[in-house]
């Protein structure tokens, strides 16, 4: 079994969390940089090979181990520090497609994993209440990961097609959150005044990071080809979210958006992608009856629990006090009581 994006956070702790089952003989963990030493420590009986999958050399440690299971885990969202768009295109894309290619060339490949996105979905006005698997964007997604994603999934699709003996596994994920992933929610709602758009108070429907990762491990192990979408119950409404993780919503147009939240919320606000601005402006509902009665997976927690599991472990810092916030929620829930018993 073989994994790549190891030195990142859900390629590392899925070689982890596999390397702990005894019924997987051999598992290869494959990034182009190393991990971390904590990282390596979790790994435990792991393999770790430094490669990087656009180059040949990753075929050679595929047939070398005569692997029969690829997790790919790498995607980035966004171009790398030192790069650029054209960087992260070929780090995504190329990758995927020289990975795919040797996946086809080997016989001992039988299952291929990939872990996408609902941002293939996109983000408009004109999306339906929740998107199955066969549905596509209304509006063509216009930011950079979603359009990689999209092709990614393209590929992996014509890999089946060639080769329909290899399960190909597509997992199109919700938005995660958690307390140890810092992610683009944690990021935007981690500040004391959030930028909202004016009249919109976006659905979010999120994924919590042990979540993410058992479903990963679910549909490596034991789950059918086939695309899924990975969430969990429920909705958070966006100015839920703000209220609940102590912030001060502040309404702007749209068009100033990016421009007045960067005033608002400083540098942060100017490390978020088109897809992930477009998601606090419309979110993104997804369909998972397809995860439960086909990959057989069940998600732990709620959008809401996923959200305050992150709270509570990021240390969020609010402006207004929490035990202020219940009080106020307790004395309305009272009125409207009291209220409903009147008439």
């Amino acid at each position: 079994m073989l994994v790549t994006g190891a030195s990142r956070f859900f390629g590392g702790y899925l070689v982890a969390r596999l390397a702990q089952d005894p019924s997987i003989e051999r598992v290869i963990a494959v990034d182009a940089v190393s991990p971390s030493k904590d990282m390596l420590r979790r790994m435990g009986r792991a393999e770790f090979v430094r490669a990087d999958i656009r180059n040949p050399l990753i075929g050679k440690v595929i047939r070398g181990a005569r692997v029969d299971t690829v997790v790919h885990a790498a995607t980035i969202d966004r171009a790398p520090k030192s790069g650029s768009r054209t960087a992260m295109k070929d780090m995504n894309v190329l990758g995927a497609m020289q990975l795919f290619a040797v996946c086809q060339k080997s016989p001992d490949v039988r299952r291929v994993v990939v872990r996408s996105s609902s941002a293939v979905y996109g983000c408009s006005a004109k999306d339906p209440a929740k998107f199955t698997e066969e549905m596509s964007a209304r509006t063509p997604p216009r930011g950079d990961f979603a359009r990689d994603s999209i092709e990614i999934e393209g590929y992996a699709r014509g890999l089946a097609r060639r080769r329909p003996d290899i399960a190909v596994s597509l997992l199109r994920m919700a938005p995660l959150v958690g307390p140890r992933l810092h992610g683009a929610v944690s990021r935007y709602l981690n500040s004391p005044v959030v930028p909202t758009v004016v009249g919109r108070d976006a659905r979010m429907q999120l994924l919590h990071e042990e979540d993410a990762l058992a479903a990963l491990e679910r549909a490596t192990v034991a789950g059918p080809a086939g695309t899924f979408n990975v969430a969990a119950d429920g909705v958070v409404m966006l100015s839920q979210a703000i209220r609940r993780a102590g912030g001060v919503p502040v309404p702007v147009p749209y068009p100033l958006f990016r421009t007045l939240g960067g005033a608002l919320m400083g540098s942060a606000m100017r490390e978020f992608t088109s897809e992930q601005l477009d998601y606090y402006h419309f979110g993104c509902g997804l369909d998972t009856h397809r995860m439960r009665t086909e990959l057989g997976f069940e998600p732990r927690w709620t959008s809401m629990q996923a959200l305050d599991d992150t709270i509570r472990g990021a240390g969020f810092s609010p402006v207004i006090s929490r035990d202020w916030l219940r009080a106020v929620e307790s004395g309305v829930s009272r009125l409207v009581g009291a209220s409903g018993a009147g008439r």
